[in-house]
């Protein structure tokens, strides 16, 4: 499968508060990553500072996902239409991430 960052799923919407790429519940950065732990589907990309960050205009995808046990997963690429993400239980989780 041949994939260029428009074939990439887009956040379509980030609730995670205090994030550095978080603009009024868009996300800013050019992609993310989705890590954690089984079960817990987290933002890795997710960055507590005080200083804003990212690009002016909202282009945001998800560039990787480590959680291969979702059905969206395949071969460690996300192939939802977009997510969601906003808090989790440590900072920012991807709530469309469903477990296989």
């Amino acid at each position: 499968m041949s994939m260029t960052l428009d074939d990439l799923p887009r956040v379509s919407e980030c609730n995670a508060l205090g994030c550095s790429y978080n603009d009024h519940s868009h996300c800013h950065a050019a992609a993310v990553t989705i890590g954690g732990t089984p079960g817990d589907a987290e933002c890795a990309t997710f960055i507590p500072l005080g200083t804003k960050g990212g690009l002016d205009k909202v282009v945001s995808h998800v560039g990787a996902c480590q959680r291969s046990e979702c059905v969206f997963n395949s071969s460690l690429e996300c192939t939802a239409s977009a997510v969601r993400v906003g808090p989790g239980a440590e900072s920012a989780d991807c709530l469309t991430y469903q477990a296989a």
